[in-house]
């Protein structure tokens, strides 16, 4: 799985310090869940703002992918490594989202379409797409998944 992040031009970064009293994710049989992890890189909040005011839905989708990357950071510190994922089972994206704002989908695709480039069609997945007032630190999106590990690992 490194081999195709690296083909993306993808670094997977390590697993994000938790910001409160939590884990960033937890392994339950052949199940490993994620805490919503927000756009950081380099300890850095990297977009901040409400999509559809001070942040734009290409930007947006931007944030997705930059979250996506530290859940799979924050899943491979938990498993160990990334082959073992069997299945990307569902994502939620929550946007912060500007007053009339309705195009949540089109900034989560950035989650979605990245791990289905990732993972091919294991990659697919359920999903949901929400709309908040406020995300912590101010984020622009915040992402949580769950994925499926294969028999035996």
């Amino acid at each position: 799985m490194m081999e195709r992040l690296a083909e993306l031009g993808l670094e997977l970064p390590t697993a994000p310090k938790p910001l409160a009293a939590y884990v960033p994710a937890v392994r339950v049989g052949r199940y490993v869940y994620t805490s919503g992890q927000v756009p950081i890189a380099g300890g850095e909040l990297r977009f901040r703002g409400k999509v559809g005011a001070e942040i734009d839905i290409e930007h947006g989708y931007e944030a997705a992918k930059l979250c996506v990357l530290n859940a799979l950071g924050a899943i491979k510190a938990e498993i160990g490594d990334l082959d073992k994922i069997e299945r990307v089972i569902k994502v939620t994206g929550y946007v912060s989202s500007a007053r009339g704002f309705n195009r949540q989908p089109e900034v989560v695709n950035g989650a979605s379409e990245l791990l289905i480039k990732i993972f091919g069609d294991r990659g697919k997945h359920v999903r949901s797409a929400v709309g908040v007032a406020e995300l912590p630190l101010g984020a622009s999106v915040e992402v949580e998944m769950s994925v499926l590990l294969k028999d035996g690992s």
